[in-house]
């Protein structure tokens, strides 16, 4: 596993906070318990299976539900 965060465009509600989380947390490869959204940092956090999931396609999901993703870290 390995642990992640993206940077978002600034989140505007706590809706936009429990969209992404479902976002995130629907995907195969992330540890669901581990997923946390940040509305003050506009920060998402996360622990993914590299083998099943990459950090593109996380990208790409948060993208889908019309978010902007600023960058990503990967340790």
């Amino acid at each position: 596993m390995k642990n992640a965060s993206i940077q978002l465009e600034t989140l505007t509600c706590p809706t936009c906070i429990k969209k992404i989380e479902a976002a995130l947390k629907s995907l195969d490869g992330i540890k669901p318990e581990s997923t946390s959204v940040s509305f003050n940092t506009s920060k998402a956090k996360f622990e993914f299976d590299e083998t099943k999931l990459s950090i593109e396609d996380i990208e790409k999901s948060i993208t889908k539900i019309g978010y902007e993703v600023l960058k990503s870290k990967v340790n």
